[in-house]
């Protein structure tokens, strides 16, 4: 069996305002159905998708707690779906969703595992992982050195910038 596509499905309490929700974040919607909607979709770029259920599908509800990943148990008091999400920047994202009045639980943080991540919380108490995978400081070094050795053996000492090869 191979999958050819994955779409989460929220339970969500309102498909209009969670709509609205998505589209602070940047999100656009996609369709709804119904009279009024009670299904809908959401989408980001050309593939990513999320389904929205009116009351239905999956669990939902907001915990008491006010952050995630920052007191111990805290990640445990929402009852909705957690997903991850990668995107290009989160510094980016962070400064964008603060600016829509978007609700943060853990700021923009560079994880143990290598993840640069933030957490962005719905009103129905769904969790996004907002992240993007960070190069290890080794990784990083091995690179700067490689591009520093094939910079200086293209160019002769005193050249001036000049190839160092000569064109036959």
């Amino acid at each position: 069996m191979e999958a050819k596509g994955l779409t989460p499905i929220l339970n969500v309490s309102d498909i209009a305002a969670t709509v609205a929700w998505f589209e602070k974040w940047g999100w656009n919607k996609l369709w709804d159905w119904g009279t009024p909607p009670t299904f809908g979709a959401v989408g980001s770029g050309k593939e990513t998708r999320i389904f929205l259920c009116q009351g239905a599908q999956g669990g939902r509800g907001r915990g008491p707690n006010t952050t995630t990943f920052q007191r111990d148990g805290d990640e445990a008091g929402d009852q909705g779906v957690w997903m991850s999400v990668w995107v290009d920047d989160v510094d980016a994202m962070h400064k964008h969703c603060v600016a829509a009045g978007l609700e943060i639980t853990f700021p923009p943080t560079n994880m143990p595992w290598n993840v640069r991540e933030m957490h962005l919380r719905h009103p129905d108490g769904h969790v996004f992982r907002v992240g993007r995978g960070i190069e290890q400081k080794s990784s990083t070094v091995s690179k700067i050195k490689a591009h520093v050795k094939k910079i200086t053996e293209r160019k002769a000492p005193g050249s001036k910038g000049k190839s160092s090869k000569r064109k036959s």
